[in-house]
C-alpha cells in the first residue's frame, strides 16, 4: 500500500473536477480523480494504495463526488491532520476510511508503505519503521464503515430486526 502525499487545504474540485461531474458512475469518477493536483493518479493508483494530506482535506463544496472517486479508485483510506467536517460526513456516509493523525501526516512520506489497523487505529510506516496511534472509529462509525456506508447499515439495522 503505497502512499500518495498531498499539502494543505485539498478542495473536492482538485479531488474531482466539476466539468467530470456529468457522468457520476464511480469508474468515471475514478479516472479523473485528483487530475488537476496530480495528473498521474489515476493511472498509477492501485487497489489499497493510501493518500496522506495536510489539514482541512476535503475542504470545498459538499458533494459526495469527492470522497466517492478517491474510494472508486482503490485507495485504501485518507489520513490527514484534519478532514472538512461535511468531506468527513460523506467519507462515512459512502463508507471510505479517513483517519485523523497529525504526527503520521506530517512524517509519512509519498512512496512509502503504510498499513493501517482501523481497529486499533494503529499507522504503521514499514519503510520507515514507524508506528502512530490514531482514535479507532467508534463502533458505529465502524460498523457502518463495514457495511460500504450508511444507507446499507440502515438496511442490515432493518435486516436484523
Amino acid at each position: 500500500m503505497k502512499v500518495y502525499k498531498y499539502g494543505a487545504n485539498v478542495d473536492t474540485d482538485v479531488i474531482i473536477p466539476a466539468r467530470h461531474l456529468n457522468d457520476p458512475s464511480p469508474a468515471a469518477l475514478a479516472s479523473h480523480c485528483m487530475e488537476d493536483i496530480d495528473e498521474k493518479f489515476a493511472s498509477t493508483v492501485e487497489a489499497g494504495d493510501i493518500i496522506v494530506a495536510g489539514p482541512n482535506f476535503g475542504c470545498g463544496s459538499s458533494r459526495e463526488h469527492a470522497p466517492m472517486a478517491i474510494k472508486s479508485c482503490g485507495v485504501k483510506c485518507v489520513i490527514a491532520p484534519s478532514f472538512a467536517r461535511i468531506f468527513y460526513r460523506n467519507a462515512i456516509n459512502i463508507g471510505f476510511p479517513i483517519v485523523e493523525c497529525p504526527q503520521a501526516a506530517e512524517e509519512i512520506q509519498a512512496g512509502d508503505q503504510v498499513e493501517v489497523d482501523f481497529s486499533t487505529g494503529v499507522i504503521t510506516d514499514t519503510t520507515q519503521g514507524k508506528t502512530w496511534k490514531a482514535a479507532p472509529f467508534p463502533e458505529f462509525i465502524g460498523g457502518i464503515i463495514k457495511s460500504g456506508g450508511l444507507l446499507n447499515s440502515l438496511k442490515e439495522r432493518g435486516a436484523a430486526k
